[in-house]
């Protein structure tokens, strides 16, 4: 069997400004980057078109085992292409982190990918380069102003803007800086996050134009003066220059599927420690270019797919008309206490008691969301038509529809029973989103919804730090943003060991972040990093170039 990236390699790849043609885009409005990449102008609109309807994909709480979300979703694209649909594929844009650590990247697998996959998966257009230097040159800038005379008053035992990279690296999660006397700074405790956790990266991906992205830049607080008052990028006069390294990555990116279906990739922040989705610049010129826009929210719907919803839409008055629950037989086996080892042989048994997972999830979508739901099982060689029953049986007692996703293997062709119940779904069952929570609601009762509402748990607790940081959010006004939550991806619980659907357990907040730029309050929940480590044995170790510059190992 071909890998993903000898499949990607062969394939008839059409040059990006016929791709650009096929959705109607001026050339004038396309920057090539090389033949096969482009960005295109955000502020392009067209003429008298309704806007497309957005598909949200999303998936049961992923697993070792797989779940295939992104390949389910561009899979969809070239099914609903087929179907002579003019759909247009919205992703995210990989990190260099999970590419060379343990998850992998995000361009999907087998038949269903986006190309050029290499170069998606790598530096792509620079654009998380961009995100990086931006933060960066913020966090220069406040130390800097520190050292040069600190006019602004600031405490540097308050700083609270760390430093980025986009790369897993835990030896940078703590560190000292200002070491090597007076002329290098003012010593102090620092840090960095991995660049998909950046702040910059979630007012990139939530602003509307580059004049709502320079504000909400300007509004991120670094640190607190001697007397408690906020310090802002906008006090220390970042704010432009910072937009200015963001302008060009601020157009989003036009590549292609295998089969030549439109796709745009833009923005990349991690669903469990930041909010999931792409700009909202990329998912609004998929709904101006398609009919329909396929678009995915990072891991489980209890993440990407809440935070899509409570805080995206809540903001942009996007609003899904469908949404698509990725789940694998093997995966819901796991879920049921199956051994991972053993995935491929079969057992009903942990499978029927992997079922609450999916339920759960179901139910949120449907109940807590108040969205139609389609769930698809990403078929495997190994399931087996009694396995297979049991989760159509189980999804249909829920009132959703089942089908399978044959698109790793058939590509679109694979998609089409998919396809088509989606496009029914929307057609029966008009989709009336629902908020969780009140942003009214104070910080703590917001939390408080979520852990109940789509976790399922009894309740949470604060640590002192936590409770104390809350007090002071609400203090200095802050207390109407939304949540964001960061957890675990692997359970509902915040303890990943915790799998299936648990029941009255307890979620901890061990810390509680301010994003001001972003417009909302970030709560760390359980042992959850902002600067993930490399596993034992990273991607890393199996990719190389050839003689003639031809990338391997690259999944």
């Amino acid at each position: 069997m071909r890998t993903d990236i000898e499949i990607a390699q062969a394939a008839d790849i059409m040059p990006i400004l016929e791709v650009a043609a096929k959705v109607g885009i001026p050339m004038e409005n396309v920057m090539q980057y090389g033949h096969y990449k482009a960005k295109v102008n955000y502020t392009y609109k067209t003429a008298g078109k309704e806007q497309g309807k957005v598909i949200l994909v999303t998936a049961i709480s992923p697993t070792p085992a797989g779940e295939g979300k992104t390949t389910t979703t561009v899979g969809l694209g070239d099914a609903f292409s087929r179907l002579g649909k003019n759909a247009v594929i919205c992703l995210r844009e990989p990190s260099l982190g999970p590419v060379f650590g343990l998850k992998g990247g995000a361009a999907g697998g087998g038949y269903a990918q986006v190309i050029p996959m290499e170069d998606i998966n790598l530096h792509f257009t620079g654009d998380i380069h961009a995100i990086t230097s931006a933060h960066n040159l913020l966090a220069a800038m406040l130390d800097n102003h520190i050292q040069q005379g600190n006019l602004l008053n600031i405490d540097a035992r308050t700083v609270v803007y760390r430093r980025v990279m986009d790369m897993n690296d835990r030896q940078l999660r703590n560190i000292v800086t200002g070491l090597g006397g007076k002329g290098s700074g003012t010593v102090r405790e620092d840090g960095f996050d991995i660049t998909a956790a950046s702040e910059v990266m979630a007012v990139f991906c939530l602003a509307e134009n580059i004049s709502a992205l320079k504000k909400s830049l300007s509004k991120i607080v670094v640190a607190y003066t001697f007397a408690g008052t906020p310090v802002t990028a906008g006090d220390l006069e970042a704010a432009g220059a910072m937009t200015a390294l963001l302008k060009e990555a601020f157009d989003p990116n036009l590549v292609q599927t295998l089969e030549g279906t439109p796709a745009i990739i833009h923005g990349g922040p991690f669903a469990n420690i930041a909010h999931g989705c792409n700009t909202v610049a990329a998912t609004r010129l998929a709904m101006e270019l398609g009919d329909y826009a396929i678009t995915e929210a990072g891991f489980g719907a209890d993440l990407g797919a809440e935070k899509f919803i409570n805080i995206k839409c809540r903001r942009t008055g996007i609003s899904p008309s469908a949404v698509v629950l990725v789940a694998t037989i093997r995966a819901l086996k796991y879920h049921g206490g199956g051994n991972k080892f053993d995935l491929s042989k079969e057992n009903l048994i942990a499978l029927e008691n992997g079922l609450p997972n999916l339920r759960r999830h179901i139910s949120n979508i449907t109940e807590k969301y108040g969205l139609p739901c389609v769930v698809a099982i990403n078929r495997f060689p190994t399931d087996t038509a009694a396995e297979i029953d049991i989760v159509h049986k189980a999804s249909e007692e829920m009132g959703v529809t089942c089908t399978l996703s044959e698109v790793f293997g058939r590509g679109g062709e694979g998609g089409l029973e998919l396809a088509n119940a989606v496009l029914k779904a929307i057609e029966e069952k008009p989709a009336s989103m629902k908020f969780t929570y009140d942003l009214h609601q104070p910080i703590r009762a917001k939390i408080e919804t979520v852990a109940k509402e789509i976790y399922g748990a009894r309740k949470i607790s604060l640590t002192a730090d936590a409770a104390r940081e809350i007090k002071n959010l609400e203090k200095l006004g802050y207390e109407d943003l939304p949540i964001c939550m960061a957890k675990t991806q692997y359970s509902f619980t915040d303890n990943a060991k915790k799998l299936g659907a648990p029941e009255d357990f307890t979620i901890t907040i061990r810390q509680v972040r301010l994003s001001a730029g972003a417009g909302f309050v970030v709560a760390l929940a359980g042992d959850i990093m902002t600067m993930p480590g490399l596993p034992k044995t990273p991607s890393a170790e199996k990719i190389d170039v050839d003689r003639n510059g031809l990338i391997k190992g690259l999944f």
